[in-house]
C-alpha cells in the first residue's frame, strides 16, 4: 500500500468485517458506508434527506427518465468552476481537506473510496486520486475499468469532465451510484436493439452510436481491457478532430462490468442548458452530468422540480449533448476504418 500524507484517513477492510463486509471491493464499500453513517454526522444527514426526496417520472417513446427534486445537491448544481473560484476555494477531495470523521478504503496504489455525504443514490461513493492532480480521463481510463470489475456486481461507476460535470475540475475522480438507479441501467438493451448502429466491431470490441434517446452517446462493449482502452482512444482523437481542439472533448462517461465491460461515452457540446442562464422565471437549476444523462434528472430547486416539462427535458439533453453533424461526423471515421 502506498504510503502518503493522511494514511490515518484510511479503513482497513478487515475492520469493516463488523459491518457485513466481504472479500470484494463493493461489499466493502458498502460496509463503509454503513460505519460511515454511524460516525460521521453530516453523512447521516445527508442519506436522511433521501427519504423526503421527490421524484417525477416521464415518458418518451419506450423509455422515460425521473426528475429528482434533491435540495441537498445544490452545491454541486450551483458550483462555480471557474479557475478563479477553484484556486481561491480549499479542494474537498484531498484528504489534509476531509472533515474529521470522514475516512476511506483504499482502492489500488493511488485511490480511495470515499462516500459521498451529498448523495443521488441510495449508495452513492466518490473516488478521487490521492494526488491533487487535474481532473483528465486520458491516462487514467484504465482505472474506470479496473473499479468497474471490482464494483460492478452492486454499482455503476461515472467520469465528469473537467468543463461538463466535474464539481472539482482540479482533482481527479470518479464515482459510483448503486447499479439499477438510472433508467439507463435497465434499458440499455432496448435502447440499443432500437437506436443503436454498429460503428466497429473488431479486435474484441464492438462500438455502436446510439441516437434516438433524446440523447446521444456511443457505447464501447468487450472482455479485453486493452481492446476496449484502445478503441476508447481512438473515438476521443475521433471527437477531437471532428471538434478541432486538442483539450479533452468535452464527455460523460457511465462503466459497468457484468463479465465484460459497457462503457457508455456521451459527449458534450455544452456545460450547461440555456434555461440556465436565463433570468427571471426562466431560470432554471439544473446542469446535467452523467447521472442526468442516465436519466434521473437533479433538480435542487422545488419550483424547478415542479414546473419542469418533458419539453425542457429534451430541449436541455439536445443544447447539452453532441449535435447530430458532429455526433455522425464522429461515427462515420469509426465506420470508415472498419471498412
Amino acid at each position: 500500500m502506498r504510503i502518503q500524507e493522511g494514511a490515518d484517513r484510511f479503513i482497513r477492510p478487515e475492520e469493516l468485517r463488523v459491518f457485513g463486509a466481504g472479500a470484494s471491493t463493493s461489499s466493502i464499500s458498502a460496509a463503509l458506508l454503513a460505519q460511515q453513517q454511524q460516525v460521521w454526522p453530516l453523512l447521516r444527514a445527508g442519506y436522511a434527506s433521501l427519504a423526503s426526496v421527490q421524484t417525477r417520472e416521464f415518458a418518451f417513446d419506450g423509455f422515460v427518465v425521473k426528475v429528482q427534486f434533491n435540495p441537498g445537491r445544490i452545491t454541486s448544481s450551483a458550483a462555480k468552476v471557474d479557475e478563479r473560484s477553484i484556486r481561491e476555494r480549499k479542494c474537498f477531495l484531498c484528504l489534509r481537506n476531509l472533515p474529521p470523521e470522514q475516512r476511506g478504503v483504499q482502492f489500488g496504489e493511488a485511490y480511495v473510496i470515499l462516500c459521498n455525504p451529498f448523495p443521488i443514490f441510495p449508495e452513492h461513493f466518490t473516488i478521487p486520486h490521492l494526488d491533487h492532480i487535474p481532473q483528465q480521463i486520458d491516462g487514467s481510463f484504465g482505472v474506470l475499468l479496473d473499479l468497474a470489475r471490482a464494483m460492478g456486481d452492486r454499482y455503476t461507476l461515472f467520469y465528469n469532465g473537467p468543463r461538463c460535470g466535474a464539481s472539482a475540475p482540479d482533482h481527479l475522480h470518479f464515482q459510483a451510484g448503486l447499479k439499477g438507479f438510472m433508467p439507463i441501467d435497465t434499458e440499455y438493451p432496448a435502447v440499443v436493439s432500437r437506436f443503436g448502429r454498429l460503428v466497429v466491431e473488431q479486435g474484441g470490441v464492438r462500438c455502436l452510436a446510439v441516437d434516438g434517446y433524446q440523447r446521444r452517446f456511443f457505447a464501447l462493449e468487450s472482455s479485453s481491457p486493452a481492446a476496449l482502452t484502445e478503441e476508447f482512444t481512438r473515438l476521443v482523437a475521433a471527437l477531437r478532430s471532428v471538434l478541432g481542439s486538442t483539450e479533452e472533448p468535452m464527455m460523460n462517461i457511465l462503466a459497468s462490468f457484468d463479465g465484460a465491460w459497457r462503457v457508455l461515452v456521451f459527449p458534450r457540446a455544452r456545460h450547461r442548458p440555456s434555461f440556465f442562464f436565463a433570468e427571471g422565471d426562466a431560470k432554471m437549476l439544473i446542469s446535467p452530468a452523467a447521472v442526468d444523462l442516465g436519466g434521473v434528472c437533479i433538480t435542487p430547486l422545488e419550483k424547478d422540480f415542479h414546473r419542469i416539462t418533458p419539453e425542457d427535458i429534451a430541449t436541455m439533453f439536445e443544447e447539452v449533448t453532441l449535435g447530430k453533424a458532429e455526433f455522425e461526423a464522429v461515427a462515420e471515421k469509426g465506420i470508415m476504418r472498419r471498412e
